[in-house]
């Protein structure tokens, strides 16, 4: 009989990473991969699935407007318990630090499912920050038996916390497996046409921690570059937070040199990420995936829960004030030297087999530990 594997998907971020893990578990034949949504993100959640051809066999339909922390734990909760009684699965898998996700670790937890945590041990040991996906990846590395951690720092996070070892498997992070679906070589858009043969500047900002003073300096400083460098262009993707758009036309409105764009589908958002000379961001997963693709990232954040890539040279955090900020971004701009030295293609995160790895494990198969 076939293992039933359920992959559990809330947010765009985790979708992501989870397709090409749906789709490795899809070839093998001791596994019956069964895919959940929550429909937090319904829109976002439904072109991925678009985009690799694959539907939820169950979607729990927690979709509300402006819904809090506690409603979208209650809401998952209150769903998702008559599912899995249904299903009966033998593994539950989520990914991340996704409020949905906790909530769902919670319930097999209170149901005695074994459950899988890909993308396991990412720390930045402060519990409010990020917030509240630091205390969230936390519970569920508690919870879950099997830690999938993306590499060899990730595992060390889990066992200093008292994870049992052999509960750990270092695999490589699954967002890796995903570009060769959506990184395309003849990838075209009239966004980068406008860009033409100027640098282009990739930023994504976002983070609720940022909101506030420590986004005005980013704009600030992003907009001084570029009114500075006539060869430099930007392409800002926004976040649909009333908040961050406000900060973002207050500081950016009427600069010539930068086009604020609604948000990219998950092809587009790589596609521009390859096109880029450099990347600023206050975000997680674009760390990940930029070194793969020998761009330099610039961390507009006081600290990084993922440190591979400022160990391998290939990102850089920069903090939050605008004089920080500035002065790295216009570093990469006119020092070659510097620039050269961040942009060598480099694996910190992942080869692209990680689900492979997860699925063999899975299976109960010997696998290879990545060693990053």
């Amino acid at each position: 009989m076939k293992k039933r594997v359920v992959l559990a998907v809330g947010c765009r971020p985790d979708a992501i990473k989870m397709m090409p893990l749906y789709k490795e578990l899809l070839t093998r034949n001791s596994i019956k991969p069964i895919l959940l949504s929550t429909g937090q993100q319904k829109q976002n959640l439904e072109k991925i699935f678009a985009e690799f051809s694959v539907k939820p066999d169950y979607d729990l339909h927690i979709m509300r407007k402006d819904q809090s922390t506690f409603e979208i734990t209650i809401n998952v909760l209150s769903t998702i318990q008559d599912v899995l009684d249904e299903i009966e699965p033998d593994l539950v898998l989520v990914c991340g630090d996704t409020t949905s996700a906790f909530a769902i670790a919670l319930a097999c937890y209170y149901l005695r499912i074994p459950l899988g945590h890909v993308e396991a041990g990412l720390r930045t040991n402060n519990i409010y920050f990020p917030y509240p996906e630091e205390m969230n990846r936390k519970f569920i590395s508690m919870i879950a038996q099997y830690n999938f951690a993306p590499t060899k720092y990730a595992k060390a996070n889990l066992v200093k916390e008292g994870v049992k070892e052999e509960n750990i498997y270092v695999t490589g992070n699954t967002i890796i497996d995903t570009l060769p679906y959506t990184v395309r070589p003849n990838y075209t858009h009239k966004e980068l046409e406008w860009v033409g043969d100027d640098k282009l500047i990739f930023i994504t900002a976002h983070r609720r921690e940022s909101i506030g003073k420590a986004m005005h300096n980013m704009f600030k400083a992003i907009r001084k570059v570029l009114d500075e460098n006539k060869d430099v262009k930007a392409i800002y993707p926004i976040h649909m937070n009333p908040q961050v758009r406000k900060a973002a036309m207050e500081e950016l409105g009427g600069c010539d040199r930068i086009h604020i764009i609604e948000p990219l589908d998950v092809v587009d958002c790589h596609n521009f990420e390859a096109s880029s000379y450099l990347i600023l961001t206050d975000s997680g997963g674009i760390q990940e995936e930029a070194p793969t693709m020998g761009i330099p990232v610039l961390v507009m954040k006081k600290t990084t829960d993922r440190p591979e890539g400022v160990i391998a040279g290939t990102s850089k955090v920069v903090g939050t004030s605008e004089q920080s900020i500035y002065k790295e971004f216009s570093k990469l701009i006119k020092n070659k030297a510097a620039y050269a030295k961040m942009s060598k293609k480099t694996n910190p995160y992942g080869d692209g087999h990680a689900c492979e790895r997860i699925a063999d494990i899975i299976e109960g198969k010997e696998y290879q530990e990545w060693k990053n």
